[in-house]
């Protein structure tokens, strides 16, 4: 196989958009299609319990509703991102959107779960088309003095936008019925689709190199089997045969992409670049933040549900200071960054982050309530919103402009890499230490009611009235023992988000990120105004 192409380039015609008022309307479509995907990850997660009537489904038929979308999203983001470079962002961005819109529309019409389950796959594989363009519009099209700003926004709906649209998809569940949740995700696309028909530009490479197939194929194989071993691992178990078979088949086809692309002339993401420190803070920036942020939710939704006693709805409408938080600091984070440096910046953010950790591991308690924690909380949501945007403008600056569907692809695939980790890893933390501390709590308790109290605090409440006149002191048991393995989940984040401030300190970004120039060594490019 001959060595990558080292030749000399060929100039690239400029596709940025001058005009301001073109700009913000660009910014606004590609928002809007954004939110739509990213509220579609969350949405599903409040309707657990009408859903599973609705179609007499199990709990792990259930499951496989919501992680279909997120496996099918992960696992073609680069092969579609890259597509999108190669046909045009624009007709991606538009055939995505409708893919979604229609997948949505089947998924709130279902009658079964089988249809269900393929609404949401198809629903994935629309949200993958989308989600790569709208980073990739921004970063082709905007200039360098605007385009830290346009990732600060971009970022702060990816961040937050989860809890808003996991609020708006409660009030609807609450206020009508699970069905019209997936409204919600409609209503986004049809208005992201006349934005974009209006105002996103169309760019695309034109590459003299076939498309890389082997590497898309494997590419999918891994992240399939890799995400699949988190979801399922905890629900399985770590050591059962389905568990290690999918680990081993991630890790081979992992290894297999990774030595096919350094062999390829063209490859679909040329492994060499994760020498390139921007790539490589950035990409495990992202991947600890968004794993410690879907630890945080495992933890915080029984605790104000189970602990608390609160209503899904309110639970939600919890979480909003903190995504405010976190959006305000992603719009605020260039102009940081273009002060202090992209380092200083992340450094700060994840020192932030670890500090609202270990204020949650000190001051949550029983009895203390919701204000225990809300200290805790706005200091994660502005550690994570000063984070993320540096994070996020250090992948896509080290690779090229007519790249930027794949470096768009590779920041969102590091995003569902560390969500699934951050939920299978701190998750089993909180498990752990809860089942730990309970034990000991249960010396007088009957045995059947004993065992089904260690499955989880929403078990032991459940069970509690079998317990006669022990009831209150076993519930009581139950939200302490939470509170202990809760303090256990955030102190194992403290020590993530420790380990990461230390490198990001040694091999963070550089105080300047400039732009990699748009010359690719093997294909020249198109910009071919909307």
């Amino acid at each position: 196989m001959p060595a990558p192409d080292r030749s000399p380039s060929v100039s690239v015609p400029d596709a940025t958009i001058r005009d301001p008022r073109q700009r913000r309307a660009i910014l606004i479509a590609v928002c809007i299609a954004l939110m739509a995907v990213i509220a579609s990850v969350s949405g599903l997660n409040v309707a657990q319990p009408q859903i599973a009537v609705a179609f007499d489904a199990s709990q792990s038929t259930v499951l496989w509703m919501i992680n279909i979308y997120t496996l099918s999203l992960a696992a073609l983001l680069l092969p579609l991102g890259a597509l999108g470079d190669r046909v045009g962002r624009k007709p991606i961005l538009l055939a995505g959107l409708a893919l979604f819109g229609v997948a949505s529309a089947a998924a709130g019409l279902a009658t079964s779960s089988e249809m269900m389950i393929a609404a949401r796959l198809l629903a994935g594989v629309g949200a993958a088309m989308i989600m790569p363009v709208t980073l990739a519009v921004i970063t082709s099209t905007f200039p360098d003095g605007e385009r830290s700003k346009a990732i600060g926004v971009w970022t702060g709906v990816a961040g937050g936008g989860g809890i808003l649209g996991m609020y708006l998809s409660a009030v609807l569940v609450d206020w009508a019925n699970w069905r019209w949740l997936f409204l919600l995700p409609v209503v986004l696309v049809a208005a992201a689709t006349v934005a974009a028909l209006r105002a996103v530009p169309n760019s695309r490479e034109r590459s003299q190199h076939g498309f890389d197939l082997v590497g898309s194929l494997t590419s999918v194989i891994a992240v399939v089997a890799l995400i699949y071993v988190l979801h399922e691992g905890p629900v399985h178990g770590w050591t059962a045969p389905v568990t290690l078979a999918s680990l081993l088949v991630g890790v081979v086809a992992a290894l297999g992409f990774v030595a096919w692309e350094l062999r390829r002339v063209a490859p679909l993401l040329d492994v060499r670049l994760f020498r390139d420190r921007r790539l490589a803070s950035g990409s495990l920036a992202l991947l600890a933040l968004f794993g410690v942020q879907a630890g945080i939710f495992v933890v915080l939704f029984p605790y104000f549900q189970a602990v608390l006693g609160w209503s899904g709805l309110r639970s939600t409408l919890a979480l909003m200071p903190m995504a405010a938080m976190m959006m305000l600091a992603s719009g605020l984070a260039p102009r940081v960054a273009a002060r202090a440096g992209a380092r200083a910046t992340m450094a700060a953010g994840i020192l932030l982050g670890g500090t609202g950790l270990a204020l949650m591991a000190a001051l949550v308690s029983v009895d203390g309530g919701y204000l225990t924690i809300l200290p805790g909380m706005l200091a994660m949501g502005l550690g994570m919103g000063l984070t993320q945007t540096p994070s996020t403008e250090a992948i896509t600056s080290a690779l090229p402009r007519e790249r930027q569907g794949v470096a768009s692809a590779l920041n969102d695939v590091t995003r569902e890499f560390g969500t699934a980790l951050g939920v299978a890893l701190l998750g089993a933390v909180l498990t752990a230490g809860y089942r730990d501390a309970i034990t000991p709590r249960l010396a007088t308790v009957p045995t059947d009611t004993a065992d089904t109290a260690r499955e989880g605090i929403a078990n032991a409440i459940d069970t509690a009235d079998t317990a006669g006149a022990q009831a209150p002191a076993l519930i009581r048991a139950a939200q302490e023992s939470f509170v202990d393995g809760w303090r256990q989940a955030m102190w194992a984040g403290v020590a993530v988000m420790t380990i990461l401030f230390v490198y990001v300190l040694a091999r963070g970004p550089r105080r300047t990120m400039p732009t990699t120039p748009a010359t690719p060594s093997h294909s020249t490019s198109d910009a071919i105004a909307a």
